[in-house]
């Protein structure tokens, strides 16, 4: 069966072979009634776009790069699921690295994408990465570059996050409102953006409910499950009293929760616990891990909607880019449910 070609929609539909191929590919030149005109007319004649050659001609294609620390957190499997849905929707195929929270794998992805000639990248920093020059040439070349979550600010590009410090002092506030009082907050050795602020929500939440700020109480670290059992062995070393903890993400959270429960400590009678993300364990541990959600999927759908203007727009990184800021959401579970235990 001979193979249906740009030439043969042209010839039916009697308009020129350039302006067909610059239909198929959205090109903003053409109106709206040719390109629907086109696509019907290709649908009927059993056309298929080769891909492949498409991008090589434009220079791009119609895959979008996605870069996340890590698919192993629910988190970030979650705000892909967000943004995979609307961009296929929109005609557009997906391209998801893991730099696993390393710098040089984040670079070699990158890398990858720019080779695929993707028409642009969305992405979530590794923890690892402090120099950004790889993000840098993205913007140089002009091709969209959009982050998530973990944004770097300098490079002063288009962003979905949440309210990080609201997060945090949501958190905090929830502990005090429960009766705790001494309340550990776990947090990065990384100075990103997310964590410090997270950090200023815990402590002006204390201040705010006339409680002292204790830099005892704040541990530094790189964050895991291991690390947060290590924070309660540490503390429990040095006989620091505490009645709470705040942890900046939810592995932590639940390896402090372990420790405390292997101590034959009572969760949430003697000390209540908080992680950050509500990560897909939470609910099923027992007792089940207090949280403060992040909004994956309307992040990854807010990400992919914002992006999608990048895609179209003909002023790319001219103008301030848009950010768009998600409120955090309180899931209180029995780790810290004080009062209803008492």
């Amino acid at each position: 069966m001979k193979k249906v070609t740009i030439q043969d929609i042209a010839k039916e539909l009697d308009i020129a072979f350039s302006t067909v191929a610059r239909a198929l590919n959205d090109h903003p030149a053409i109106s709206e009634a040719t390109k629907k005109s086109v696509r019907e007319t290709a649908q009927k004649l059993g056309y298929r776009q080769n891909k492949l050659a498409s991008s090589l001609r434009s220079g791009h294609s119609n895959t979008i790069g996605i870069m996340v620390p890590s698919l192993d957190v629910s988190f970030f499997s979650s705000v892909v699921h967000g943004i995979e849905k609307i961009m296929n929707d929109n005609g557009y195929s997906i391209l998801l690295y893991q730099s696993n929270e390393s710098y040089e794998s984040e670079k070699k992805g990158i890398e990858t994408f720019l080779n695929s000639r993707v028409a642009g990248i969305i992405a979530s920093v590794a923890k690892e990465t402090t120099l950004y020059e790889h993000f840098a040439e993205i913007k140089r070349r002009r091709i969209p570059l959009l982050f998530f979550d973990r944004v770097v600010e300098a490079l002063q590009v288009p962003s979905v996050t949440i309210d990080d410090y609201k997060g945090g002092f949501l958190a905090t506030e929830h502990l005090i409102k429960q009766g705790y009082k001494r309340i550990v907050h776990i947090t990065a050795r990384q100075t990103m953006g997310i964590f410090t602020e997270r950090l200023k929500g815990y402590r002006d939440a204390l201040r705010q409910y006339g409680l002292p700020v204790d830099d005892r109480l704040i541990l530094y670290g790189d964050f895991s499950l291991d690390f947060g059992r290590e924070c309660i062995r540490e503390l429990h070393r040095q006989k620091i009293a505490f009645d709470a903890v705040f942890a900046l993400e939810d592995f932590t959270a639940m390896g402090a929760l372990q420790q405390l429960l292997a101590y034959k400590v009572r969760v949430p009678e003697e000390v209540g616990v908080i992680g950050f993300a509500n990560e897909s364990f939470a609910a099923l541990v027992t007792p089940g891990l207090s949280t403060i959600d992040q909004q994956t999927v309307p992040m990854g759908e807010a990400a992919a909607g914002l992006f999608l203007k990048m895609l179209r727009s003909e002023d790319l990184y001219n103008n301030l880019p848009n950010r768009v800021v998600l409120d955090p959401h309180l899931i209180a579970r029995a780790s810290t449910a004080r009062l209803a235990s008492s």
